[in-house]
């Protein structure tokens, strides 16, 4: 995620309240997640604003988020602060993971993995965090050629996370808003 003019882009939409990707509530399959699963400790990839850390955070799990965003992360904390729970959130890059350490029951990510052109250096990361048996919940939208350029999954992505010992638990497959074929993935590292 290193590209500065990728994070200019990103920082100007939370900053003018731009960020369709960022709606402000916590999508069902998060609180059925929740629902299925004793509360540990949950790291939120590309938390955004933290919408979702507050929606664990409620629920019992002590939550850890990060974004590349300064100008999200800036408003996750004012947000948590006004919301009156306990969470850690910074400024990292999900292909590095350089500040996260502990290992984690939950991988939460909403739209990130499907942006990332190193997936194998992200799904390295991924799996150094996730504690063993640990989960990754993870929604993404799907290109609708594999060779276009820009952000989406394709084939390729989903044989890559096999090669990472996570197993595929479930997955529902959809719509965006943007009328692209999307899903919800649920891993499980083995």
């Amino acid at each position: 995620m290193n590209d500065p003019f990728r994070r200019i882009k990103f920082d100007l939409a939370y900053l003018f309240g731009n960020a369709p990707w960022d709606g402000g509530i916590s999508p069902p399959e998060l609180y059925d997640f929740i629902a299925a699963h004793s509360a540990g400790r949950a790291l939120d990839i590309g938390c955004g604003t933290g919408t979702n850390i507050i929606t664990l955070a409620n629920a019992g799990w002590l939550v850890t988020g990060f974004d590349f965003s300064p100008r999200a992360i800036k408003t996750a904390k004012r947000k948590i602060n006004k919301a009156n729970v306990q969470a850690s959130v910074f400024t990292d890059d999900a292909t590095r993971m350089q500040y996260v350490s502990d290992a984690f029951d939950l991988a939460l990510d909403l739209g990130c993995f499907h942006g990332i052109k190193n997936k194998a250096d992200y799904l390295t990361q991924l799996t150094r965090v996730l504690a063993p048996n640990g989960f990754w919940l993870m929604y993404g939208f799907f290109k609708s050629a594999p060779h276009l350029s820009g952000p989406g999954l394709v084939d390729a992505d989903l044989d890559l996370i096999q090669q990472y010992k996570l197993t595929l638990v479930s997955r529902k497959d959809g719509w965006d808003k943007r009328e692209r074929p999307s899903a919800w993935f649920l891993w499980q590292l083995g």
